[in-house]
């Protein structure tokens, strides 16, 4: 934790040292101690505290200075830390001068010139105004800060990504945050090119790209290998799975993620039925560790970062990158697992961001305090996003279209949603149409039963229905089933273009596509159990896979 600072200004350079060596002999421990001649420079040094987040606790200033008057001074540092105590060093002729102060400025003490011995004349004043101010401050957030509108796309994907890849972040809404407007007033900053991206360095980025703030936070972006044994697509928990395998038996292994690790499970606020954590873990909390023993490893991890294209060249892959690089390798394993359909229903595309959103439960919780939410789907996922909400919303509605919950939902997740007094089941219900004003404010509800239709209040809407693989990006002859998802294995011998690409002697591996040495693992391969455990078998056997594919070669 950053120590609050304490800054004397006198421009008698002597009286300066005695000062700062009073200060830092009996404060030193607890407060950092700055000082400078120039009123006009500390206030300079004032800003630039500010923008790094830093907090002053006292003003210590002389009155007589050539600049400007003390009080002057300290009237301006008011504007900038405006809870920081102010005392002002007087001569006895500037007595009536630091009395008017008291009123003008809001001092809060004014020491007589000489104050020897300090621990009469200084101490004891300082002492109480610091502890009254310690009874008082409320520590700054030490990180990233994100200044925007709430119910903005742009800002909802920069806060779904600072999240998703584990950066503590606040959030500050300009239209109801004064520390929102404080910073955009410190750094001349309008409300029209929010959302803005503040460091712990006091720099920042206007509507930045998530690559801009990828960089900024110093994760990777650059590949360390010209050739990778086995290149993973996708960071869910079968990429996951299949990085820290491959990396712990020493195959050059790059994992690439296109948004942040974890997938779909890494947005989950609680996992409990996965094997060794008899009192759950979040989805977050579990690809924190994964990244931590992959890159222990020696696995390269860049993100974020989308494969847009791959090309077989002889025994070797050519992977295209979204930034146009290219990545060569001898294997790959595709995990990119699957996104939420969209709800094509009238209006809900018009407020993506703006109040709805897909998954993006932890994201949006805090903005739902006391608010109407609404969930739609049946599944695991949206059972664990309901009760992650109800912690902060007024009323979190689940909506489905089956009589119950029974057929989709583990029985646990139904015993704890029955046990929780706001949340409420809508059933054989589906939305007709989402309304509002710049954000979603209203839906209307269609009951199946019947035709009838009834216009709801609602803040929100979370969406976690069905699952859509992400294999559009495929442009090679890879085959796919009717959904899109990846075949492999034996059931690639039921098409009938399988003998026009498949050219190896030997039948394709358990995981293996249609194209030698491309495996798919978790959730985007045909036929896989949607487990998280289930995917993190899958991974790991993968590896297995490529060692043989590798050993062919």
């Amino acid at each position: 934790m950053k120590q609050p600072i304490i800054i004397a200004v006198d421009d008698d350079a002597q009286v300066l040292r005695a000062l700062t060596r009073d200060l830092r002999s009996q404060y030193r421990k607890e407060y950092k101690v700055m000082n400078t001649d120039s009123a006009k420079e500390a206030l300079d040094a004032l800003k630039d505290l500010k923008q790094k987040n830093e907090t002053v606790a006292m003003f210590v200033s002389d009155q007589r200075m050539p600049e400007m008057l003390g009080v002057d001074y300290l009237s301006e540092a008011k504007k900038i830390f405006p809870h920081a105590k102010r005392v002002l060093l007087t001569a006895y002729s500037d007595t009536d001068a630091a009395i008017k102060a008291i009123n003008d400025v809001q001092l809060d003490y004014y020491l007589m010139k000489p104050w020897d011995p300090p621990e009469e004349k200084m101490y004891p004043v300082l002492t109480d105004l610091l502890e009254d101010w310690q009874m008082n401050n409320i520590p700054e957030f030490e990180g990233i800060r994100v200044v925007g509108y709430q119910f903005s796309p742009k800002s909802h994907e920069i806060k779904d990504f600072l999240s998703g890849n584990l950066h503590p972040y606040q959030w500050y809404d300009i239209e109801t945050s004064d520390k929102a407007k404080e910073l955009m007033a410190l750094n001349n900053l309008e409300a029209k090119d929010a959302p803005f991206v503040f460091f712990e360095d006091g720099s920042f980025l206007v509507q930045p790209e998530l690559r801009s703030i990828s960089e900024k936070l110093g994760l990777s972006l650059q590949t360390t290998h010209e050739l990778y044994d086995v290149v993973i697509i996708g960071a869910g928990p079968a990429g996951l799975s299949a990085a820290v395998y491959g990396g712990s038996e020493g195959l050059k292994t790059l994992l690439i993620e296109k948004r942040a690790p974890g997938g779909q499970a890494g947005t989950s606020s609680r996992i409990e039925n996965y094997l060794g954590f008899p009192s759950g873990l979040s989805g977050a909390e579990l690809s924190r560790r994964a990244i931590t023993q992959a890159t222990r490893f020696g696995v390269d991890f860049l993100s974020p970062e989308e494969v847009v294209g791959i090309e077989i060249k002889d025994n070797y892959k050519i992977l295209t990158l979204g930034n146009g690089n290219t990545v060569n390798t001898k294997s790959i394993v595709i995990t990119t697992g699957v996104n939420y359909r969209k709800l094509e229903t009238n209006g809900v595309g018009d407020f993506t961001g703006a109040g709805v959103y897909y998954g993006a439960a932890t994201t949006e919780a805090n903005a739902c305090r006391d608010r109407e939410v609404y969930v739609v789907g049946g599944g695991n996922s949206a059972g664990q996003g309901a009760m992650y909400l109800s912690q902060f919303a007024k009323n979190v509605y689940i909506l489905i279209r089956k009589p119950d919950l029974s057929e989709t939902m583990s029985h646990y997740l139904i015993d704890q949603i029955n046990g929780t007094d706001n949340i409420h089941l809508v059933p054989c219900s589906e939305i007709a149409e989402a309304k509002g004003d710049g954000h979603l404010q209203e839906l209307v509800i269609q009951d199946l039963n019947n035709t009838f239709t009834r216009t709801v209040p609602a803040d929100a809407l979370f969406i976690f229905i069905g699952a859509k693989p992400y294999t559009e990006w495929i442009q090679t002859d890879m085959l796919k089933d009717k959904r899109g998802f990846i075949e492999t294995g034996r059931a690639l011998v039921n098409y009938p273009d399988y003998r026009k690409i498949w050219k190896k002697q030997r039948e394709p591996y358990t995981l293996e596509t249609c194209v030698p040495g491309v495996f798919a693992a978790g959730d985007v391969r045909a036929s896989a159990m949607n487990r998280v455990a289930s995917a993190v078998g899958e991974g790991a056997m993968a590896i297995s896979f490529v060692h043989k594919y590798l050993a062919e070669m």
